[in-house]
């Protein structure tokens, strides 16, 4: 059975079908939760290459590479979630699926970049998660 269109001037109080009402205002929110996360990796790029003792040294660890490096690495993240986050907000059709590839990629950078500085990976990883989530589970066109 379709749901029709609400009359003029009165509001919709229930989600169309197939739609979930969590991941329709979830997608606005991970648009700006992927900016968020992109001013932190920028933030994090930034501190990692101007000065190579701001985070930890690590001397046995699988996945070491120069603190420059990750802070390139971060850096370059950072600036292309901040893109894609906007995209997000103006309701592109490409940025959804940029976002959750973006946002997983991320999300293996910050495994990765874990014992460097674990609080804001972890806080990182969760942000990505909620973002492929909800990006992934929005079935509208336009979000704004």
């Amino acid at each position: 059975m379709a749901q029709s269109a609400p009359a003029p001037g009165t509001r919709r109080t229930s989600a169309p079908v197939g739609e979930n009402p969590w991941a329709a205002g979830g997608v606005m929110f991970a648009g700006v939760l992927l900016m968020v996360d992109g001013v932190m990796g920028v933030i994090k790029g930034i501190a990692g290459i101007a000065s190579d003792d701001v985070y930890a040294r690590l001397s046995n660890y699988t996945f070491k590479f120069d603190v420059t490096a990750w802070g390139w690495i971060h850096l370059v993240l950072g600036v292309v979630l901040l893109v894609v986050g906007w995209g997000i907000l103006k309701g592109a059709d490409w940025a959804r699926a940029t976002g959750v590839v973006l946002a997983a990629l991320n999300m293996i950078a910050n495994f990765m970049w874990l014992p460097y500085q674990p609080i804001w990976a972890i806080i990182s990883i969760a942000i990505d998660a909620f973002v492929i989530w909800a990006l992934c589970t929005y079935r509208s066109a336009a979000i704004i």
